[in-house]
């Protein structure tokens, strides 16, 4: 049961609570449109009750199967049936290229030549789902007046019959699929005559009916004899179940690309231990034929199927191109995806080198290539002008690929191409196009002369749907890391003052949750002969937290140099925090040092204690008087607390990214911390900053951000 948009009742609900249609409005309607415009399959999706959701509430022409993935599907989704319902408009795809060039998705599960229209069901005030057809890859490339008009007219009044229906209070519902069910019986029983039986089982090949869903509905005994499986065995099951040496998606894919695209296929396949067997498959609008025969010589052959010690075959299959998209999902940055293109995807295709370009303020940009010895050969295309006549820019302008089988073709349309071969014989240039856009082109290029099949164009196309994707992924990914680090470089000191008396050194981390940008701050300020030093941690790890982060230590270097003692430099900048109105707190550690004395004045606003290595080697928590968070209470004060700093004296100063870790204990990672300080507190500061930080559990696995300060009192 499927509902319309409008909040009545789905599938879930009782029958007691609606009223269902008497009759399969639904079947009918398709029925009767599938056949005025002579198309093979459909199907209609009614808008979900609640959600904006389109559900398949019945399909005909092929198996369910077929359209699965799209079963129910969001109205944001790039496939014809949710763009006709969005843009409200006739959706056409005229093949198997055009369909792999604008609805990759679809293209990746059905790489078959098929041609498919996807027409909304709505009224003028209201849409109720739509419907699609589709016909055999012999179509025309454009869809005719006549078939445009009827097309139209039927889901203009299958609304009709819907807005009647829910005025009425009749919830349409989900209709058994119209898919002729073939039934299995013995050959006489399904041919229609003894006689007809008879002549099938004088014939020296194999004959076997399959139905819609490829079960052997009739196989004759020399197609029993030549698979090797009893005639009983075979009926009513799927060939490629049935039979163990045809348990392979190469072979099922076969059926599929018959049924889908009305043409007949072959596949070539080996019965162990060394028979090779020809089954070619005749398709109709009811099932399909197939015609088993012993194979010729395997070397006289164009051999379609897999065999022994055979390299892969260079067309991937289904079930490789998800597991490509899968990973493609997973390449983080530009170069992520160039590798990963590289290592899968190249091989898979049968490809030896690869080029990844994009375009930067109307000039072609190399993103990344593998697989050429002379890195200058690809190289020299970066900066060149978009309207430079080059296979590259064309595809990236156009979004039209391009397929080159050999040298001569390429340099009979790009004649400048003599001047700079690059050692190889044939290229695909395919458009990656995401979000209706080019954002870039991927080469292939292959070592000998390589035919591009129709078959193998689709797939090569579709995948160049899937790496644009992850591209405009990464590039947007790399723009917001480099905009962080500079964002982080801009806001932290680019490196710490020489002050007498005073060695110092830090050391911060980005957490690796976020955008790889923070909010943890230090620095260390000069002041008429003394220091003062500051390390702080505002809420979060993104761009508001840094932004506030700079206005922080901004403040605090600012309200330093003005005199203030360090009690009323805590106090300046909580309220200048809660006067930002930026709703994010702060914690801060502020100390005021006096070498020449041997002293440190320190307040705290709610940060970590930190830690003093006295002469000897001792460690202690220097547990400070203190106030709340900075930007909690406006009339919040920070006491002082004066320490005793003599030569030889190091004082770390942290933010909790270096102590907090989950599962850890607090005290207990405190305690770690101090008893590293401990042992390796003689050695330089640089040296000793960078043990704590790589023995720091937390700073590790950084689901915070990290800050160390660590300042050394000196004769």
């Amino acid at each position: 049961m499927v509902g319309v948009s409008d909040g009545h009742r789905s599938a879930q609900a009782p029958t007691s609570a609606r009223t269902r249609v008497g009759r399969p409005l639904l079947s009918l309607a398709l029925a009767s449109m599938m056949d005025e415009v002579h198309a093979h399959s459909g199907a209609v999706y009614l808008v979900a009750a609640d959600e904006p959701v389109l559900e398949m509430a019945v399909m005909a022409g092929l198996p369910r199967a077929f359209a699965a993935p799209w079963e129910r599907v969001g109205l944001s989704a790039p496939i014809p049936v949710a763009e006709a319902v969005r843009e409200r408009r006739l959706v056409w795809v005229g093949g198997e290229h055009e369909m792999a060039r604008r609805f990759p998705r679809i293209a990746v599960v059905l790489p078959y030549p098929f041609a498919l229209a996807a027409v909304p069901v709505a009224t003028s005030s209201k849409v109720y789902g739509a419907v699609f057809v589709t016909w055999p890859g012999s179509h025309p490339p454009d869809l005719s007046d006549r078939e445009r008009e009827h097309l139209i007219a039927a889901c203009g009044r299958l609304a009709v019959r819907l807005e009647r229906a829910v005025e009425d209070n009749v919830s349409p519902h989900a209709e058994p699929d119209l898919l002729g069910a073939t039934q299995v019986g013995s050959p006489a029983g399904t041919l229609g005559t003894v006689e007809a039986a008879r002549m099938v089982a004088r014939l020296p090949y194999g004959l076997c009916s399959l139905d819609l869903h490829g079960r052997i509905s009739f196989a004759n005994a020399a197609a029993a004899e030549l698979i090797g499986v009893p005639t009983s065995q075979l009926l009513g099951s799927q060939l490629w179940a049935a039979v163990p040496w045809l348990n392979d998606p190469v072979y099922e894919d076969r059926y599929r690309a018959a049924l889908l695209s009305q043409h007949s296929t072959s596949f070539v396949a080996l019965r162990p231990p060394g028979d090779w067997l020809s089954f070619r498959l005749y398709p109709s609008t009811t099932g399909l034929s197939v015609r088993v025969s012993r194979a010729r010589a395997v070397t006289d052959m164009n051999r379609s199927g897999p065999q022994p010690g055979d390299s892969p075959p260079r067309l991937v299959t289904i079930s490789q191109l998800l597991s490509l998209a899968g990973a493609l999902t997973e390449a983080v940055g530009v170069q992520d995806v160039v590798q990963l293109v590289a290592d899968e995807i190249a091989p898979a295709v049968g490809s030896q080198a690869l080029v990844v370009l994009g375009s930067r303020a109307g000039r072609l940009r190399v993103l990344g290539h593998r697989g050429y010895p002379d890195a200058h050969v690809v190289e020299r295309f970066d900066g060149l002008p978009l309207s430079e006549p080059t296979p590259g820019t064309h595809a990236l302008t156009t979004g039209v690929p391009a397929f080159f089988d050999s040298r001569e073709q390429l340099e009979r349309l790009y004649p400048r191409r003599h001047a700079t071969p690059d050692g190889f014989e044939a290229w695909a240039y395919l458009p990656l196009i995401a979000s209706g856009r080019p954002v870039g082109t991927c080469v292939l290029a292959y070592t000998e002369r390589h035919p591009f099949p129709a078959d193998e164009r689709a797939v090569l196309t579709s995948l160049g749907g899937l790496i644009a994707q992850a591209l405009e992924r990464a590039v947007l990914y790399d723009a917001k890391h480099q905009l962080a680090h500079g964002l982080q470089a801009a806001l932290l000191p680019h490196s710490l003052p020489s002050l007498p008396g005073i060695d110092a050194a830090a050391r911060y981390l980005p957490a690796t949750q976020g955008m790889d940008i923070g909010g943890d701050f230090y620095d260390l300020v000069p002041v008429d002969g003394l220091a003062a030093a500051v390390i702080g941690d505002v809420q979060g790890h993104n761009v508001t937290a840094a932004g506030l982060m700079g206005q922080i230590r901004t403040a605090v270097r600012a309200y330093t140099t003005v005199g203030q003692t360090p009690e009323e430099v805590m106090r300046s900048t909580n309220r200048l925090l809660i006067d930002l109105g930026a709703e994010l707190f702060a914690s801060c550690l502020y100390l005021r040092l006096d070498p020449r004395r041997g002293r440190a004045v320190m307040a705290r606003a709610g940060h970590p204690p930190p830690l003093l290595r006295r002469p000897d080697g001792r460690v202690r928590v220097l547990d400070l008087a203190g106030g709340p968070l900075l930007g909690i209470d406006s009339s919040a004060v920070y006491p002082t607390t004066e320490v005793d700093l003599a030569p030889g004296s190091v004082l770390a100063l942290y933010t909790d990214g270096l102590i907090e870790s989950p599962g850890v204990d607090i005290e207990d990672a405190l305690a770690g911390l101090g008893r590293q300080l401990a042992d390796a507190g003689d050695r330089p500061l640089d040296e000793l900053a960078d043990e704590l930080v790589r023995r720091s559990a937390a700073a590790r696995e950084r689901i915070d951000d990290v800050a160390l300060l660590l300042l050394r009192a000196c004769d």
